[in-house]
């Protein structure tokens, strides 16, 4: 259900959708967070993108590539290139490997930033 609002750009669907799953107690899984930064990256959400990624940090959910390219997406698109490049430079530091769809984020948030 998350992933059909990240289709549709629904991002407080996909927020309600994941603070449901809380309450209900399923824990929510990094495809499960991705999908909800998915929907927060076409209309440039960065803050509650920044949330969740946080969220994700407290709850040690790991973070992977799509987690980055997400939240780098929805930096760029809400127009904070450092925020972008600063979670790039946190994917390297992580150890998390970067790829085409990740630059093309960053990429895309120098264009807009």
């Amino acid at each position: 259900a998350i992933s059909a609002c990240a289709k549709g750009c629904e991002w407080g669907s996909a927020m309600w959708l994941l603070a449901e799953m809380a309450a209900g107690y399923v824990e929510p899984s990094t495809i499960t967070y991705n999908a909800a930064l998915s929907a927060c990256a076409p209309s440039g959400q960065w803050i509650q993108a920044s949330e969740l990624l946080m969220e994700m940090m407290a709850t040690q959910v790991p973070l992977d590539t799509r987690t980055y390219a997400a939240a780098i997406g929805a930096c760029g698109n809400g127009g904070e290139l450092d925020e972008a490049l600063g979670l790039l430079a946190k994917m390297r530091a992580g150890n998390v490997e970067s790829n085409t769809i990740t630059y093309n984020a960053a990429v895309s948030a120098c264009e807009k930033g």
